[in-house]
Protein backbone atom coordinates (compact mmCIF):
# COMPACT_ATOMS: atom_id res chain seq x y z
CA UNK A 1 0.00 0.00 0.00
CA UNK A 2 2.92 2.36 1.05
CA UNK A 3 4.62 1.87 -2.44
CA UNK A 4 1.77 2.86 -4.35
CA UNK A 5 0.42 5.96 -2.38
CA UNK A 6 3.99 7.67 -3.09
CA UNK A 7 3.53 8.06 -6.88
CA UNK A 8 0.05 9.15 -6.63
CA UNK A 9 1.46 11.51 -3.50
CA UNK A 10 3.61 12.78 -6.18
CA UNK A 11 1.40 12.52 -9.14
CA UNK A 12 -0.51 15.04 -6.85
CA UNK A 13 2.11 17.58 -6.21
CA UNK A 14 2.99 17.28 -9.30
CA UNK A 15 -0.28 18.48 -10.83
CA UNK A 16 -0.50 20.92 -8.20
CA UNK A 17 2.50 22.58 -8.84
CA UNK A 18 1.31 23.14 -13.00
CA UNK A 19 -1.87 24.71 -11.45
CA UNK A 20 -0.11 27.17 -9.39
CA UNK A 21 3.04 27.64 -11.13
CA UNK A 22 2.03 31.35 -11.89
CA UNK A 23 1.53 31.86 -7.82
CA UNK A 24 5.12 30.53 -7.55
CA UNK A 25 5.86 33.15 -10.11
CA UNK A 26 4.74 35.87 -8.45
CA UNK A 27 6.22 35.29 -5.30
CA UNK A 28 9.45 35.00 -6.47
CA UNK A 29 9.68 38.90 -6.63
CA UNK A 30 9.03 39.47 -3.24
CA UNK A 31 11.64 37.24 -2.13
CA UNK A 32 13.98 38.59 -4.77
CA UNK A 33 13.28 41.63 -2.99
CA UNK A 34 13.93 41.21 0.62
CA UNK A 35 16.62 39.01 -0.41
CA UNK A 36 18.64 42.09 -2.14
CA UNK A 37 17.35 44.97 -0.24
CA UNK A 38 16.61 43.09 3.36
CA UNK A 39 19.14 40.51 4.04
CA UNK A 40 22.16 41.17 1.87
CA UNK A 41 22.48 44.38 3.49
CA UNK A 42 22.46 42.88 7.15
CA UNK A 43 26.19 41.62 6.38
CA UNK A 44 27.16 45.38 6.54
CA UNK A 45 26.11 45.56 10.52
CA UNK A 46 29.64 44.52 10.91
CA UNK A 47 30.33 47.94 10.86
CA UNK A 48 29.15 48.57 14.67
CA UNK A 49 32.10 46.29 15.68
CA UNK A 50 34.57 48.21 13.30
CA UNK A 51 36.54 51.35 12.95
CA UNK A 52 34.63 52.07 9.78
CA UNK A 53 35.05 55.43 7.76
CA UNK A 54 34.13 56.18 4.33
CA UNK A 55 37.69 56.34 3.02
CA UNK A 56 38.12 52.79 3.93
CA UNK A 57 36.73 49.77 2.85
CA UNK A 58 34.40 47.94 5.59
CA UNK A 59 35.99 44.28 5.33
CA UNK A 60 39.87 45.77 5.89
CA UNK A 61 38.60 48.65 8.30
CA UNK A 62 39.99 47.58 11.95
CA UNK A 63 38.22 45.60 14.30
CA UNK A 64 36.70 47.40 17.67
CA UNK A 65 34.87 45.02 19.46
CA UNK A 66 32.61 46.44 21.67
CA UNK A 67 33.78 49.84 21.85
CA UNK A 68 31.18 51.37 20.02
CA UNK A 69 28.48 50.39 22.14
CA UNK A 70 30.03 51.47 25.33
CA UNK A 71 30.55 55.50 23.28
CA UNK A 72 26.77 55.27 22.45
CA UNK A 73 25.84 54.09 26.00
CA UNK A 74 28.08 57.44 27.18
CA UNK A 75 26.46 59.78 25.17
CA UNK A 76 24.97 62.45 27.13
CA UNK A 77 21.70 62.02 25.00
CA UNK A 78 21.44 58.29 25.10
CA UNK A 79 19.28 57.19 27.57
CA UNK A 80 17.00 60.72 27.29
CA UNK A 81 16.51 59.25 23.37
CA UNK A 82 15.46 55.76 24.94
CA UNK A 83 12.93 57.32 27.32
CA UNK A 84 11.79 59.20 25.03
CA UNK A 85 11.08 56.78 22.32
CA UNK A 86 9.35 54.37 24.23
CA UNK A 87 7.12 57.14 25.68
CA UNK A 88 6.00 58.34 22.31
CA UNK A 89 5.46 54.72 21.43
CA UNK A 90 3.59 53.67 24.48
CA UNK A 91 1.26 56.70 23.98
CA UNK A 92 1.15 55.65 20.61
CA UNK A 93 0.23 51.86 21.20
CA UNK A 94 -2.49 52.69 24.30
CA UNK A 95 -4.51 55.52 22.25
CA UNK A 96 -4.02 54.92 18.47
CA UNK A 97 -3.86 51.11 18.25
CA UNK A 98 -7.71 50.70 19.47
CA UNK A 99 -8.57 53.69 17.49
CA UNK A 100 -9.12 51.90 13.83
CA UNK A 101 -11.04 48.92 15.80
CA UNK A 102 -14.02 51.36 17.16
CA UNK A 103 -13.73 53.21 13.63
CA UNK A 104 -14.07 49.63 12.21
CA UNK A 105 -17.09 48.55 14.43
CA UNK A 106 -18.67 51.60 13.88
CA UNK A 107 -18.43 51.78 10.08
CA UNK A 108 -19.55 47.90 9.95
CA UNK A 109 -22.95 48.91 11.64
CA UNK A 110 -23.92 51.40 9.28
CA UNK A 111 -26.62 50.69 7.31
CA UNK A 112 -26.04 53.58 3.98
CA UNK A 113 -23.51 51.95 2.11
CA UNK A 114 -23.01 55.15 0.03
CA UNK A 115 -22.12 57.01 3.35
CA UNK A 116 -19.58 53.87 4.57
CA UNK A 117 -17.63 54.09 1.39
CA UNK A 118 -17.33 57.91 1.33
CA UNK A 119 -16.41 57.85 4.94
CA UNK A 120 -13.55 55.21 4.17
CA UNK A 121 -12.61 57.06 1.52
CA UNK A 122 -11.80 60.38 3.55
CA UNK A 123 -10.54 58.51 6.55
CA UNK A 124 -7.53 56.62 4.83
CA UNK A 125 -6.30 59.08 2.77
CA UNK A 126 -4.03 61.15 5.18
CA UNK A 127 -1.77 57.88 5.11
CA UNK A 128 -1.00 58.79 2.18
CA UNK A 129 0.51 62.08 3.24
CA UNK A 130 3.99 62.71 4.07
CA UNK A 131 4.84 63.82 6.96
CA UNK A 132 6.23 66.53 5.84
CA UNK A 133 3.11 67.95 4.30
CA UNK A 134 1.40 67.33 7.98
CA UNK A 135 3.99 68.83 9.97
CA UNK A 136 3.31 72.38 7.51
CA UNK A 137 -0.38 72.05 8.09
CA UNK A 138 0.41 71.14 11.92
CA UNK A 139 2.54 74.98 12.45
CA UNK A 140 -0.39 76.56 9.72
CA UNK A 141 -3.23 75.08 12.35
CA UNK A 142 -1.56 74.58 15.68
CA UNK A 143 0.80 78.06 15.58
CA UNK A 144 0.38 80.66 18.31
CA UNK A 145 -0.90 82.52 15.32
CA UNK A 146 -2.98 79.67 14.23
CA UNK A 147 -6.03 79.10 12.82
CA UNK A 148 -7.27 77.13 16.03
CA UNK A 149 -5.20 79.42 18.36
CA UNK A 150 -7.39 82.28 16.46
CA UNK A 151 -10.98 80.32 16.67
CA UNK A 152 -10.21 80.04 20.21
CA UNK A 153 -9.74 84.13 20.82
CA UNK A 154 -12.67 84.91 18.69
CA UNK A 155 -14.66 82.40 21.60
CA UNK A 156 -13.06 84.47 23.84
CA UNK A 157 -10.66 81.42 24.90
CA UNK A 158 -7.01 81.15 25.99
CA UNK A 159 -4.71 80.25 23.16
CA UNK A 160 -3.06 76.83 23.33
CA UNK A 161 0.59 76.33 22.90
CA UNK A 162 0.64 73.56 21.12
CA UNK A 163 3.83 73.23 19.26
CA UNK A 164 5.88 74.75 21.84
CA UNK A 165 4.98 73.73 25.42
CA UNK A 166 6.31 69.96 25.56
CA UNK A 167 3.39 68.69 27.06
CA UNK A 168 0.89 70.09 24.40
CA UNK A 169 3.35 68.72 22.18
CA UNK A 170 2.89 65.32 23.09
CA UNK A 171 -0.81 65.60 22.63
CA UNK A 172 -0.42 67.03 18.89
CA UNK A 173 2.63 64.91 17.89
CA UNK A 174 -0.05 61.56 19.31
CA UNK A 175 -2.89 63.14 17.90
CA UNK A 176 -1.83 63.52 14.50
CA UNK A 177 -0.30 60.06 14.32
CA UNK A 178 -3.72 58.72 15.05
CA UNK A 179 -5.46 60.90 12.76
CA UNK A 180 -2.96 59.81 10.10
CA UNK A 181 -3.17 55.62 10.22
CA UNK A 182 -6.23 54.96 11.99
CA UNK A 183 -8.19 55.13 8.68
CA UNK A 184 -5.52 52.84 7.09
CA UNK A 185 -5.74 50.50 10.24
CA UNK A 186 -9.30 50.68 9.86
CA UNK A 187 -9.26 48.70 6.11
CA UNK A 188 -7.46 45.71 7.64
CA UNK A 189 -10.21 45.20 10.57
CA UNK A 190 -13.35 45.71 8.19
CA UNK A 191 -11.51 42.89 5.79
CA UNK A 192 -10.91 41.10 9.14
CA UNK A 193 -15.08 41.34 9.54
CA UNK A 194 -16.28 40.41 6.23
CA UNK A 195 -14.23 37.06 7.03
CA UNK A 196 -16.89 36.66 9.63
CA UNK A 197 -19.28 33.96 8.87
CA UNK A 198 -22.92 35.48 8.01
CA UNK A 199 -24.98 32.75 9.44
CA UNK A 200 -23.56 33.38 12.79
CA UNK A 201 -25.47 36.41 13.07
CA UNK A 202 -28.63 34.70 11.67
CA UNK A 203 -28.34 32.19 14.37
CA UNK A 204 -28.11 35.14 16.62
CA UNK A 205 -31.00 37.45 15.33
CA UNK A 206 -33.24 33.95 15.56
CA UNK A 207 -31.66 33.95 19.34
CA UNK A 208 -32.97 37.32 20.07
CA UNK A 209 -29.55 39.07 20.09
CA UNK A 210 -29.42 42.83 19.49
CA UNK A 211 -26.61 44.88 17.75
CA UNK A 212 -24.93 45.28 20.66
CA UNK A 213 -24.87 41.68 21.92
CA UNK A 214 -23.66 40.73 18.31
CA UNK A 215 -20.67 42.80 18.53
CA UNK A 216 -19.80 41.52 21.70
CA UNK A 217 -20.48 37.95 21.26
CA UNK A 218 -19.13 37.56 17.19
CA UNK A 219 -17.44 40.98 15.71
CA UNK A 220 -15.02 41.20 18.27
CA UNK A 221 -14.17 37.16 19.00
CA UNK A 222 -14.13 37.14 15.18
CA UNK A 223 -11.43 39.87 14.51
CA UNK A 224 -9.54 38.53 17.92
CA UNK A 225 -6.58 36.60 15.70
CA UNK A 226 -5.89 39.99 13.36
CA UNK A 227 -5.91 42.10 16.81
CA UNK A 228 -3.83 39.85 18.32
CA UNK A 229 -1.49 39.65 15.27
CA UNK A 230 -1.21 43.78 14.98
CA UNK A 231 -0.86 44.15 18.51
CA UNK A 232 2.23 41.91 18.56
CA UNK A 233 4.19 43.88 15.52
CA UNK A 234 3.34 47.09 17.19
CA UNK A 235 4.97 45.73 20.69
CA UNK A 236 7.90 44.47 18.48
CA UNK A 237 8.32 48.53 17.59
CA UNK A 238 7.98 49.70 20.91
CA UNK A 239 12.08 51.15 20.83
CA UNK A 240 11.66 51.60 16.66
CA UNK A 241 10.88 55.08 15.88
CA UNK A 242 10.59 56.54 12.46
CA UNK A 243 12.69 59.56 11.74
CA UNK A 244 10.65 61.29 9.44
CA UNK A 245 7.49 62.26 12.22
CA UNK A 246 9.97 63.12 14.98
CA UNK A 247 11.96 65.33 12.67
CA UNK A 248 9.25 67.48 11.55
CA UNK A 249 7.72 67.80 14.47
CA UNK A 250 10.26 68.49 16.70
CA UNK A 251 11.53 72.23 17.29
CA UNK A 252 13.96 73.49 20.17
CA UNK A 253 11.47 73.94 22.76
CA UNK A 254 10.17 70.65 23.04
CA UNK A 255 13.65 68.43 22.31
CA UNK A 256 13.46 66.93 26.19
CA UNK A 257 10.63 64.98 24.59
CA UNK A 258 11.49 65.23 20.92
CA UNK A 259 14.74 63.82 20.80
CA UNK A 260 14.34 60.22 20.16
CA UNK A 261 16.83 57.38 19.00
CA UNK A 262 16.52 57.76 15.16
CA UNK A 263 17.11 62.04 15.75
CA UNK A 264 20.25 60.73 18.27
CA UNK A 265 21.58 58.60 15.03
CA UNK A 266 20.84 61.09 12.58
CA UNK A 267 22.03 64.26 14.80
CA UNK A 268 25.42 62.41 16.26
CA UNK A 269 26.10 59.88 13.90
CA UNK A 270 25.20 60.37 10.26
CA UNK A 271 26.14 64.42 10.02
CA UNK A 272 28.97 64.02 11.82
CA UNK A 273 30.19 60.94 9.90
CA UNK A 274 30.19 58.75 13.10
CA UNK A 275 29.36 55.55 10.77
CA UNK A 276 30.28 52.50 13.28
CA UNK A 277 28.28 54.66 15.87
CA UNK A 278 25.20 54.94 14.33
CA UNK A 279 25.28 51.35 13.04
CA UNK A 280 25.44 50.37 16.69
CA UNK A 281 23.01 52.56 18.23
CA UNK A 282 21.06 51.16 15.44
CA UNK A 283 21.65 47.30 16.24
CA UNK A 284 21.22 47.75 19.79
CA UNK A 285 17.82 48.84 18.67
CA UNK A 286 16.88 45.91 16.33
CA UNK A 287 18.33 43.52 18.97
CA UNK A 288 15.88 44.98 21.58
CA UNK A 289 12.90 45.12 18.94
CA UNK A 290 13.25 41.61 18.14
CA UNK A 291 13.46 40.54 21.81
CA UNK A 292 10.12 42.58 22.41
CA UNK A 293 8.61 40.46 19.24
CA UNK A 294 9.68 36.96 20.54
CA UNK A 295 8.36 37.88 23.99
CA UNK A 296 4.96 39.41 22.87
CA UNK A 297 4.38 36.58 20.43
CA UNK A 298 5.61 33.50 23.03
CA UNK A 299 2.75 35.42 25.53
CA UNK A 300 -0.04 35.38 22.77
CA UNK A 301 0.69 31.40 21.89
CA UNK A 302 0.71 30.29 25.22
CA UNK A 303 -2.55 32.33 25.78
CA UNK A 304 -4.12 30.38 23.18
CA UNK A 305 -3.35 32.39 20.62
CA UNK A 306 -1.63 31.65 17.11
CA UNK A 307 0.47 34.15 16.98
CA UNK A 308 2.75 35.68 14.17
CA UNK A 309 4.77 32.31 13.53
Amino acid sequence: MATRLLPRTSQVSGHYFQRTWMLYLMLLLPIIYFIVFKYIPMAYVIIAFKDYNIFTNVWDAPWAGFKHFVRAIELPGFFPSVRNTLMLNVLDLILGFPAPIILALLLNELINQRFKKFTQTIIYLPHFLSWIIIAGMARELFAMGGVVNLALERMNMEPINFLMDKFNWVGTYIGLGIWKEMGWGTIIYLAAITGINPELYEAAEVDGAGRWQKLWHITLPGIKPTVVVLLIMNLGRLLGSEFDRPWTMRNGSVLDFAEVISTLVYDRGILSQQFSLTAAIGLFQSIICVVLLIAANTIAKRSGERGIY
